[in-house]
């Protein structure tokens, strides 16, 4: 086996949470080996043949033949946007950790950094079984992050978070081994690049695909199977929501775009069209429900289930606007989220709440937090300029164009993309009816609580936050930095 710099960009968090775990200088030991592998990624980044979307950096160790199972590492574009995102987001949640703990700080930031292990080996496995097992790793230390430090009704939140996510890996075991015996017996494997090349080859099996998005989908938290998120995103400490809604929530959209869309594509119509039904109740009914909120949490909850749906459309458009937008979209969630949920446990540590009656006129005491606020609310909601925007427009276009015109004839001119498109549409203008009014209830207006007690935010958490914004804020204007190549890594 060769050594390939994804081993240790895999094995440095590993690491890490080890010499963490021990207690002495667990904050240090945390941010040195996230720093490290984001560096290292950026390299990576930076030495990748742009524009040929061929995979890189890889390697191969036999651990089954007999069933071709092998620990095979390897990243093109998309996986490369994967690792950007989770090495950016690690980085950014070990900052803002609380620089004293009252129980298990060692442990708290092992945490932090088995769950970077996870998503990042992840994103760079190319053999389905490891892909597998890695996000299984990453979920038990979010299920103890929400259940010892967590807040609220935390105990209930790790049980609902583990129930939920056990039975959708348990439904995505059953769909992945669906698809490995529905592969030609001669050809049969669990190599991620194998699978997608045969597209023409695999039959297309709908209740392997129909279980594959089920599986995916509570993972991801689609309409109906989402109840799980908002809940354990509230009562989450602020890093672990970053880490888990800004990065392990991506693991199951991007298997979606590594298995689904170049297997089944738009083969087996009926499951397609029932994600086109399902993504219209993440964007209007949880766009609602998220209206409703009373708590910032709860909103911010929501709101990222909400915005899943706009993804799915990208990925249910399966042409080159919609995938390039929900790629894009994927980093840029995961880096408009972490800043909210990072900026919600400030708020949270200073005034003891997040409940927006008890809450007002903070932009007087913190205005640099109100301003970071500010560009990370306006970024989620889409405006132009952030990355958010640049994925949103893609997916638009791009779902618009799909469908078939046989298809439009039956549905007075509009096929049920475009039905489908224009009803997402109206997400944009929910996202900043919620997003815009809880900025005013938190940070304008009279104070309705107790007085909040610090300072503004430290330099630490400042540049935590910073960073995340200044990544939107680049690829927004620069899209090209992220999509050149992409195309071959999304339809081979």
């Amino acid at each position: 086996m060769s050594l390939s710099p994804l081993l240790f960009i895999i094995l440095i968090p590993i690491i890490g949470a080890l010499f963490s775990a021990t207690g002495v200088m667990p904050r240090r030991w945390a941010t040195i080996a996230s720093g490290l592998n984001l560096i290292l990624v950026l390299v990576l980044w930076a030495v990748y043949p742009a524009g040929q979307g061929e995979w890189a950096f890889t390697s191969k160790l036999p651990v089954m033949p007999a069933l071709d199972i092998n620990f095979s590492l390897g990243a093109d574009r998309l996986s490369l946007i994967m690792l950007l995102l989770s090495t950016i987001v690690t980085f950014a949640a070990v900052l803002v950790s609380p620089a004293r703990m009252e129980k298990g700080e060692g442990m708290f930031y092992a945490c932090i950094l088995f769950i970077s292990a996870g998503a990042i080996g992840a994103f760079a496995s190319t053999d389905v079984f490891f892909f597998y097992m890695f996000h299984e790793l990453a979920l038990i230390p979010t299920f103890l992050l929400i259940g010892i430090w967590g807040s609220g009704d935390r105990q209930a939140a790790a049980w609902r978070i583990t129930v939920y996510l056990a039975l959708g890996s348990f439904i995505l075991l059953i769909g992945l081994l669906g698809l490995y015996f529905i592969t030609p017996e001669p050809v049969r494997t669990f190599d991620m690049r194998k699978l997608q090349e045969m597209g023409g080859i695999i039959p297309p099996v709908g209740w392997v695909y129909a279980t594959l998005l089920v599986g995916f989908g509570i993972l991801i938290s689609l309409f109906p199977f989402h109840s799980w998120a908002p809940q354990a995103y509230a009562s989450a400490p602020a890093p672990a929501a970053m880490m888990h809604a800004g990065v392990l929530k991506k693991f199951g959209l991007y298997g979606m775009l590594r298995l689904t869309v170049p297997i089944f594509g738009d083969s087996v119509e009926w499951v397609t069209h029932l994600l086109l039904i399902l993504l219209v109740g993440n964007i209007l009914y949880i766009g609602l429900v998220t209206i409703a909120q009373r708590k910032l949490d709860w909103m911010l909850g929501y709101s990222s289930v909400m915005h899943m749906g706009y993804i799915f459309l990208g990925i249910a458009g399966l042409n080159v606007l919609s995938l390039s937008g929900a790629s894009i979209l994927m980093l840029a969630h995961g880096l408009s989220i972490a800043a909210l949920f990072a900026l919600a446990g400030e708020i949270r540590s200073r005034t003891g709440t997040l409940e927006f009656s008890h809450l007002g006129g903070l932009a007087k005491q913190f205005p640099g937090m109100a301003f970071l606020f500010g560009l990370a609310a306006m970024a989620s909601i889409g405006l132009p300029g952030f990355a958010n925007f640049a994925g949103e427009v893609l997916v638009f276009f791009g779902a618009f164009a799909a469908g078939s015109s046989a298809e439009a004839t039956r549905l007075a001119g509009f096929n049920f993309y475009q039905i489908v498109t224009v009803c997402s549409l109206w997400g944009v203008v929910i996202s900043a009816v919620y997003m815009l009014r809880s900025y005013r209830n938190v940070f304008f207006g009279d104070a309705l609580g107790k007085a909040p007690t610090g300072s503004d935010l430290s330099f630490v958490t400042r540049s935590a936050v910073t960073l995340l914004i200044l990544a939107l804020l680049l690829v927004g204007f620069f899209p090209g930095l992220v999509t050149g190549g992409l195309v071959q890594s999304l339809i081979p």
